[in-house]
């Protein structure tokens, strides 16, 4: 693929997108588009994520780290376009990132068309990039290895696009998240919409669990849910 220049003008926003690669991918086919200044990524003909805002992903992160042990190691599951893992970067109590994306398609554009968003966040020696399944990163992680575990992969616990993440969000799957935390760790997820059924499960094994919303123009606000692991 050939570098993005960023200073190349990107056409009217309010024109029709342009389609720049189409790739089958692991959960299906994914496509990467520019509408303007701005990149999108559809999944299987659905709308997936863009980058004209992106604060709720970085809050996932903001909020976890304002909580986890300082000089601590986050895993963050799932890249998207690059917000979440760029506020990590910018957190002082963030030593190192591990980001799990499954789709490496999403891993090359981030490297590409999409670092002019982030900064090329990707090549910051402070990260460490594992294509794979989070589920199981999860599973082959030791006991304790990680300060804050920041999940998004998928719309959210009553929304999945892809059913096997449908996991993520069970007690076995929350159980498995838990079991990598250190005392004084962060579990956060995020999600699309209201996720009471998982704020509940949470409060069942963690301490000071908090559910964030944050406002977005379709309606229903994105959430974050996060508690901690008692230390």
């Amino acid at each position: 693929m050939q570098p993005f220049d960023a200073t190349t003008a990107l056409g009217d926003e309010a024109a029709g997108p342009d389609e720049l690669e189409r790739v089958p991918g692991a959960n299906g086919e994914l496509v990467l588009r520019r509408r303007g200044p701005h990149h999108e990524i559809i999944a299987n003909g659905v709308f997936l994520m863009d980058t004209s805002d992106g604060r709720s992903e970085r809050l996932l992160v903001t909020a976890a780290a304002a909580r986890m042990p300082e000089r601590g190691r986050l895993l963050l599951g799932g890249l998207g376009v690059g917000f979440s893992l760029t506020a990590a970067l910018a957190e002082p109590r963030v030593r190192e990132v591990h980001v799990v994306e499954v789709e490496p398609a999403v891993v090359r554009w981030n490297r590409g068309p999409l670092a002019v968003h982030h900064g090329d966040a990707l090549a910051d020696p402070r990260v460490t990039v594992h294509v794979a399944d989070v589920a199981d990163v999860l599973a082959e992680a030791e006991p304790g290895e990680f300060d804050a575990v920041c999940l998004d992969v998928d719309n959210g616990p009553d929304w999945v696009v892809v059913p096997a993440n449908a996991r993520l969000y069970d007690p076995p799957g929350v159980a498995a998240a838990l079991r990598v935390l250190a005392p004084g760790g962060v579990l956060a997820f995020w999600s699309a919409h209201r996720a009471d059924g998982l704020v509940g499960l949470l409060g069942e094994q963690l301490v000071d669990v908090e559910v964030r919303e944050v406002p977005v123009p379709r309606g229903e606000p994105d959430v974050v849910v996060l508690g901690s692991v008692p230390a």
